[in-house]
């Protein structure tokens, strides 16, 4: 993932209302239009918003534009997770765009003790994630270099939106280096081939766009790196989905940690 950190910011932030400032600057449209096209937009967003049962503005946003974002579903995926991992879930890293959110989340759970990795810039952040940040719970770091953290620091690593715009080159190094700081097991978050990402400005964040993988890929490329499946996790996080009907938005790898 060559990239540079720059400071644009995703499409759920960049405060884009449809419509607004689509005008020719010379036009002055009356107030009545301009309020009648934010109310329009807003209805629309929040129409999206009630039809993706409950979930934050930003994934409104990700849905109104047809993309996606496995963090957000990750949300969606925690239950399943606690059944699949239970009191292996008592020291969680979360490393991915959006970590604040997930820490957040993670934190009001009883006996969880949560930490994060924001793999790109954070811009504007809100009080919460500053104070994470302020705290050293949450760490600004690139992902291609070795993790702060020893061997077996946490229970559990969950990982999302990252590896998707790491090449093969640095995922050589970054997948061993995460499953190095999991004593009990990593999990994997990753686009299905052929779905549309949300609009980021990825070119300009991540340096390169997301390069969605088949799960064989994503196989062989575990082999070949000495990471094992870990079945029993898989099986249990599978069955719980199967109870609640949940079907993941993205691909759910479930590992063992390095023996070493």
């Amino acid at each position: 993932m060559s990239r540079r950190p720059t400071t644009a910011r995703r499409l759920a932030d960049t405060g884009g209302i449809p419509f607004v400032g689509s005008f020719h600057p010379k036009s002055r449209p009356s107030p009545l239009l301009s309020l009648g096209l934010v109310v329009g937009a807003l209805l629309i967003i929040g129409y999206v918003y009630h039809g993706s049962g409950g979930r934050s503005p930003a994934d409104a946003f990700s849905k109104l534009e047809g993309g996606m974002s496995c963090t957000a579903e990750l949300h969606r995926a925690l239950p399943g997770l606690k059944k699949a991992y239970g009191d292996n879930m008592r020291k969680v890293l979360h490393v991915g765009p959006d970590t604040c959110s997930v820490v957040s989340k993670l934190l009001k759970e009883e006996d969880t003790e949560a930490w994060g990795i924001e793999p790109y810039d954070l811009d504007e952040t809100d009080s919460n994630c500053k104070h994470l940040v302020h705290n050293g719970i949450v760490r600004v770091a690139d992902i291609k270099f070795p993790l702060p953290y020893r061997s077996k620091s946490f229970s559990l690593v969950i990982v999302s939106d990252a590896v998707d715009y790491l090449s093969p080159r640095y995922l050589n190094k970054t997948l061993p280096e995460l499953a190095r700081v999991a004593s009990d097991g990593l999990v994997i978050l990753s686009g299905y081939p052929g779905q549309q990402r949300v609009k980021v400005a990825e070119l300009s964040k991540f340096g390169r766009p997301a390069k969605l993988r088949s799960s064989s890929w994503w196989i062989r490329f575990f082999i070949q790196t000495s990471l094992e499946e870990n079945e029993a996790a898989t099986k249990k996080f599978e069955q719980a989905a199967a109870k609640r009907s949940y079907k993941p938005a993205c691909q759910v790898f479930h590992l063992k940690p390095l023996l070493r």
